[in-house]
């Protein structure tokens, strides 16, 4: 088990770098699908191999071994170096567990801060709130029902066929629910360093997938890209105090903005398939090593569990 344990642990270092650059020769809906499961299958498999490790150190407590009726001789005989090994995974799985615990908290306050001021201020019955805002921001407010919240300044910033695609932009983000793509990649995060690389690529390629599905909304990538370079520049003007945008609520005028405007505009030319092949086959086989050995070193501790039980009775039927 020890051995298969690990590569869940460091198949990440391969597997972030090949998605992020196959991420770059998919269509943005099929690249954010990719990136997501990724991080969610990644961080999946590397909290599973910690927690194997931790529960091989727990079952070489007395306590532990003598309620499951264990060799301790037996297991310190198969796997001297499992106690430290298990110290080390449990100081690990508790860091994941205080890293997840924040994220949660701090994106339940700032949700909560942001829906109680799209509440108080004046709504359509389409779900657009205005804030009687000069600072150019707007966003989309997951919930139930999701709104999109957009300040006076920003309005004030772009032209009528501008603020369609922004609206369009923003109504793309919350019909497709962005924010659990968001969600997903920030608390995988928490259980790899490695998978903190996949959180950039992910929200540029939402910001692509709304680009295009506004671009088609208004029947002009023209004016979505005006709109986006626009609320981009708004937005970046000098404010006088912090925004109220939560972290997992999109934005159009977020992100590396010259690159969106230069897709929108002119698509570039398509990759070598053969190249996207090798590298999809190497992601591929990263992903299912990974979940493979995690249920391989899962297999391996319920036969330790199974073996120590059977060693741990042999004395007694002796006696």
């Amino acid at each position: 088990m020890i051995v298969a344990v690990w590569a869940p642990l460091l198949l990440p270092l391969l597997a972030v770098p090949a998605a992020r650059l196959l991420a770059g020769w998919l269509p943005p809906r099929t690249a954010a699908w990719m990136l997501a499961g990724t991080a969610v299958l990644l961080a999946g498999a590397a909290t599973a191999s910690l927690g194997l490790l931790a529960t091989a150190g727990l079952l070489r407590l007395p306590a532990v071994a003598a309620l499951g009726h264990l060799s301790l001789p037996w297991l310190d005989r198969i796997s001297p170096s499992a106690g430290p090994l298990a110290a080390a995974a449990a100081l690990a799985l508790g860091s994941v567990a205080a890293l997840l615990l924040r994220s949660a908290t701090r994106h339940r306050r700032e949700l909560s801060s942001a829906r109680d001021l799209a509440h108080s201020a004046s709504g359509t019955p389409d779900g657009l709130a205005v804030l009687p805002d000069d600072r150019a921001d707007a966003y989309a407010l997951p919930g139930r029902p999701g709104r999109i919240v957009v300040t006076a300044g920003m309005l004030r910033a772009l032209g009528t066929e501008e603020r369609c695609a922004l609206l369009a932009h923003e109504r793309a983000h919350l019909g497709a629910r962005h924010h659990l793509f968001l969600a997903a990649a920030e608390y995988a995060a928490a259980a790899h360093p490695a998978l903190r690389l996949l959180r950039a690529p992910l929200s540029y390629h939402l910001e692509r997938w709304a680009d295009e599905a506004a671009a088609a909304a208004v029947g002009s990538r023209a004016v979505t890209a005006r709109a986006v370079a626009r609320a981009a520049l708004a937005a970046a003007a000098p404010r006088p105090a912090p925004g109220h945008r939560p972290g997992l609520a999109p934005a159009a005028h977020t992100g590396p903005v010259p690159r969106r405007v230069a897709a929108l505009l002119s698509p570039g030319p398509a990759q070598p398939s053969g190249r996207r092949t090798v590298v999809a086959l190497l992601l591929t086989a990263c992903l299912c090593t990974s979940a493979g050995t995690a249920l391989d070193a899962t297999s391996d501790l319920h036969q330790t569990v199974e073996s120590a039980q059977s060693a741990g009775a042999a004395p007694a039927h002796s006696r």
